[in-house]
């Protein structure tokens, strides 16, 4: 009789979990593209916000962010392109207001240069610090024992030599 409780019970909990999990993971909602939105539009959006970074996640593209900012800037730029901005508007509307780590591909210039070259100068720097540590490191070990330390080692490794 208890076998068959807790087999009925079971498969009840099992059917109930599972419909919990479907009923409310928000992970299968999507972003629903608006049903007037035509093809060459929605291949625009897709092109811009995949060249603008997450300002709040940074190493995600804004197209790929599930950040409320980027909610709020893809709603920013479908409006745009619905209200007939070229490419070139919306890229300087986003960068004005951003700056250009907005970008992806910022233009070089001046104010770009650390953005561009920052990441090899960390690198050149870090490999020349290891490499000045490891030179200071092998010529320390070089150094011959003066006379002084080389009694002072004679008499430890005497005395602690067993007594035979």
């Amino acid at each position: 009789m208890c076998q068959y409780l807790t087999a009925k019970y079971s498969k009840r909990l099992l059917i109930f979990c599972l419909l919990c999990f479907f009923a409310g993971n928000p992970a299968l909602a999507g972003n629903a593209a608006p049903a007037a939105w035509d093809e060459t539009a929605e291949r625009r959006f897709n092109v811009i916000v995949a060249e603008l970074r997450c300002l709040v996640c940074q190493n995600e593209s804004l197209a790929s962010s599930n950040a409320e900012l980027a909610h709020d800037l893809r709603r920013e730029i479908r409006g745009m392109i619905e209200a007939g901005k070229s490419d070139d508007e919306i890229m300087e509307f986003m960068v004005g207001r951003y700056g250009d780590f907005a970008r992806y591909r910022p233009p070089l210039k001046g104010t770009t240069l650390l953005l561009w070259f920052g990441p090899a100068l960390l690198l050149a720097g870090g490999v020349g610090g290891l490499f000045v540590f490891l030179r200071r490191r092998s010529r320390a070990v070089d150094l011959p024992l003066s006379e002084a330390e080389r009694r002072k080692a004679d008499r430890l490794l005497r005395s602690s030599e067993p007594e035979s």
